[in-house]
């Protein structure tokens, strides 16, 4: 659990989570409660998705993949007890005194994990990888679900913390919608242009499987523009919280420019 959890990675969804409550004053260690959850929830879907069954990689954060570092029943049991732990965090009352704010961030994150979200994206991926079947609106439905539902638990977990209004809500999620898509396009095109070396994972792969991804289906350029038009649209959703909004518009640029 630990070599999973704590190999080097980028934390973008608890960087989410501790800004979204920067937005509403909400206490530190309710953030890093929240945050470590996420990442938690994300990290066992890493060890899960590296699995022989499933997208079968030796490589994961420039590492051996859990099941290749130890074995494959220790990797599933990982990301078994990773999974639970995130509940067991977001249960204590050191995420939230008021019991019905951390239930409903368990409420949140199991949607997010589960069948509506990232648990269901990855049986649209696989389906979609065995049907071969290329079509851009099943696409963008399979990545918010596999990719963009954890980033709205994300950007939303500090609004649910603060008790925010239904106005300062809708404008997160609708930010948290359109990052998770260009960051997932932003996978797409690295897939393509970056090394394993850089990446830190397989290269390539994608093309190997024969997944349909975004850069199959709009090109590179257009890919590229797709990204470009969801991270403008992702500020144009901030303008509600002024220059509190900042580090949410440098994130944004970031999930496209970034090189792994």
């Amino acid at each position: 659990m630990r070599y999973a959890l704590l190999a080097p990675g980028k934390r973008i969804r608890p960087f989410f989570v501790a800004e979204s409550a920067r937005l509403f004053d909400v206490a530190e260690i309710h953030a890093l409660q929240a945050g470590a959850a996420i990442e938690c929830v994300h990290c066992y879907s890493l060890v899960h998705d590296d699995l022989p069954a499933m997208d079968d990689d030796d490589l994961r954060r420039g590492r051996p993949t859990v099941h290749k570092a130890f074995d494959e029943a220790t990797a599933i049991l990982a990301g078994d007890a990773l999974l639970t732990f995130a509940f067991e965090i977001l249960s204590n009352k050191a995420t939230h005194s008021d019991a019905a704010i951390r239930g409903e961030l368990i409420a949140q994150l199991a949607q997010a994990a589960g069948k509506d979200g990232m648990a269901g994206g990855q049986m649209l991926d696989l389906q979609a990888e065995s049907e071969k079947v290329a079509d851009l609106g099943r696409i963008v439905t399979l990545q918010a679900m596999k990719t963009g539902a954890l980033f709205r638990f994300a950007v939303n977990a500090g609004a649910v913390l603060g008790k925010a209004g239904a106005k300062e809500r809708a404008a997160l999620a609708l930010y948290a919608d359109h990052i998770g898509l260009a960051f997932q396009i932003a996978d797409d095109i690295l897939d393509v242009e970056a090394s394993s070396a850089t990446l830190g994972k397989t290269a390539g792969k994608d093309k190997v499987a024969g997944k349909a991804t975004y850069v199959d289906l709009l090109g590179l350029d257009g890919a590229k523009a797709e990204a470009g038009k969801l991270v403008r649209e992702a500020k144009d959703a901030m303008q509600l919280f002024g220059a509190k909004a900042e580090i949410f518009i440098a994130a944004a640029d970031y999930v496209v420019s970034r090189r792994k």
